[in-house]
């Protein structure tokens, strides 16, 4: 045997090996593969059944592989090649990698929405970071929840991990001109709905719109998650933005698997990168390129994971502090590809540099400026200068509070109509998402434009899952008459791609009792975005009546994950995650298993 594979096999002094890039720790693989009797052989004789030789077992870094491909999550069916290139870059740096499969979450399909499973997925990654010899981790994600899911377990574990995003589709193109995933799918629904184009015109539109692998490419959650996600210092400088077929993607594939291999070992850890100044960055950051409000909800869960004072509050005073400078749908005109061409984040990051923390450390060991300097902007049609914003400061997401919601609710008012950010009219209820659409078509149906149209019980616990319905389509009656934009309120949540004055995320949710769930239709509502205020104009005296007459709606489940979901997870202004995964763990090897 020793002619046929004459690689050291791992002994017990193995158990002082550090990564070989330097790491200060004993690699986490090591309890695993330096044992000298029953456990060691045990760990390494059966990788020998998969053709792996016993010169990965001799010391070099182990490298885990987190993949969410799935032909079942449609943008992100190309990662099996992101896979390999990853896959070079461990062997090319003297790494042993080693690729599992993790829970993908699919926006187009899941029902009743991917976020319900966001923390299912957070909590299998960790568990398997956690439970397995590695000693970094590579997060290959892309489709909304997978990016904030890998993070979110990745924070957990305590692993030092890297992420690396799929990359977005390329531009879709109808007719001569540039369409957008999301944003041009509401925009030409309406339109189908209100008779302005035809059933043949849509399915042309259909065909057009999805070009290439990748994700949505206008700035919607998964383009926004990527960028923070290189904005938090997890991912190498200009891997968010290139389009998912650039060969060049395949390049950083490559340089990525390549640095995890250097963090194996080291005090580079999810926790050490992702600080309180570094959530700051990314808050700013969001405010910069238009980002998605499932952004808020979605960094403060990582936050909590983490242990870092993170607010809803923050995302406004923040956020407030920049323009929009990213001139990309739904709140601009062009899309990732020209966001990537026009320089990318790091350009982004060059000009902001003065705007943030300067020495958040990210996953190349430098600071997230040192990363980004130099980096030129090569279309200012795009990548606005601080002088010529898309819009100005404080135009981006705002949030609101009062008596119908005392605990906050967001509102994007970079997409929203100016004229309705101030706005009081009399409100138009519905206990759930069908009840609305039932009559949404009726021409006889109770509204005007100044309607506030109302939908609860759409919230983390009520739907449950706080699904992305809160651009709720208008009605057909205000359609045919030309309004394309109303006030509308829910505990939901919208797609990054959508676009209208929505006041989303309501907390707490009706379905817990919060007082949206109090509201009745003809009650007038007062939404005020400059003063931050969203209240009902009712005496607290009758508020008080009805919630003494108010009863808990049947919960969903009582079984299963949504049985354990609903009576675990929190509210929108605190990320929506479990409260039993709140708080930082250790990377600590768990107790042997033979």
């Amino acid at each position: 045997m020793a002619a046929l594979d004459p690689s050291p096999t791992a002994t017990a002094d193995s158990a002082t090996t550090t990564a070989k890039a330097g790491g200060a720790a004993p690699l986490r693989s090591r309890a695993w593969f330096g044992d000298g009797g029953k456990n060691g052989f045990i760990s390494r004789h059966h990788l020998r059944a998969m053709g792996r030789g016993g010169h990965n077992f001799d010391g070099r870094p182990v490298i885990g592989i987190c993949n969410t491909y799935s032909e079942l999550t449609p943008c992100n069916g190309h990662l099996q090649i992101l896979a390999d290139a990853v896959r070079r870059g461990v062997l090319q740096s003297g790494g042993f990698p080693l690729e599992f499969p993790a829970m993908s979450l699919g926006e187009p399909f899941l029902r009743p929405t991917s976020m319900l499973y966001r923390n299912l997925a957070a909590m299998e990654i960790e568990e398997q970071i956690r439970a397995n010899p590695l000693d970094a981790v590579v997060l290959l994600t892309g489709c909304d929840k997978t990016t904030p899911a890998a993070l979110m377990g990745a924070a957990s574990a305590g692993v030092p991990a890297i992420v690396f995003t799929g990359g977005p589709m390329l531009n879709g193109r109808f007719r001569g001109r540039n369409v957008g995933s999301g944003t041009d799918i509401w925009r030409m629904t309406e339109e189908l709905r209100a008779g302005t184009i035809t059933q043949e015109e849509f399915t042309e539109f259909e065909s057009s719109l999805n070009r290439s692998a990748g994700h949505c490419m206008t700035m919607g959650t998964a383009s926004t998650m990527a960028c923070l996600a290189e904005a938090l210092g997890m991912m190498l400088p200009g891997a968010s933005g290139l389009p998912a077929v650039d060969a060049r993607r395949g390049t950083l594939a490559e340089a990525t698997g390549a640095r995890a291999v250097e963090l194996a070992g080291s005090a580079l850890t999810p926790g050490r990168i992702m600080t309180r100044e570094a959530f700051e960055n990314a808050i700013r950051v969001n405010a910069a390129i238009g980002g998605s409000t499932n952004a808020v909800v979605h960094l403060l869960a990582l936050a909590g994971r983490l242990g870092v004072p993170l607010a809803l509050d923050d995302f406004d005073r923040l956020g407030a502090e920049l323009p929009l400078l990213v001139d990309l749908m739904p709140s601009g005109r062009f899309l990732m590809e020209e966001f990537a061409y026009a320089g990318g984040l790091p350009a982004l990051i060059n000009d902001l540099r003065d705007r943030l923390h300067q020495d958040t450390v990210t996953v190349t060991g430098r600071s997230l400026v040192d990363n980004c300097a130099g980096a030129e902007v090569y279309d200012r049609e795009v990548i606005r200068p601080l002088d010529h914003p898309v819009q100005p400061a404080g135009t981006g997401t705002a949030v609101v509070r009062g008596n119908l919601a005392p605990d906050g609710a967001v509102v994007k008012q970079s997409a929203a109509d100016p004229a309705l950010l101030r706005h009081t009219g009399p409100a138009l209820v519905f206990d759930s998402l069908e009840e609305y659409l039932a009559v949404a078509e009726d021409d006889d149906l109770d509204v005007t434009a100044d309607t506030v149209l109302v939908v609860r019980n759409t919230g983390p616990r009520g739907y449950p899952g706080m699904p992305e319905v809160g651009n709720l389509p208008l009605p057909k009656k205000l359609l045919d008459a030309g309004v394309r934009d109303m006030v509308r309120i829910s505990d939901a949540r919208m797609s990054g791609t959508a676009f209208g004055t929505c006041v989303l995320h309501v907390a707490p949710e009706a379905a817990v009792g919060g007082p949206l769930a109090l509201i009745r239709t003809g009650d007038r509502v007062r939404l005020d975005v400059p003063e931050r205020r969203l209240d009902v104009l009712v005496e607290d005296a009758e508020l008080d009546e009805r919630r003494a007459e108010w009863q808990p709606p049947k919960p969903p489940a009582d079984r299963g994950w949504t049985y354990l979901y609903t009576r675990h997870v929190t509210q929108a202004d605190t990320g929506a995650d479990l409260d039993f995964l709140v708080g930082s763990t250790d990377s600590a090897p768990p107790r042997q298993a033979f």
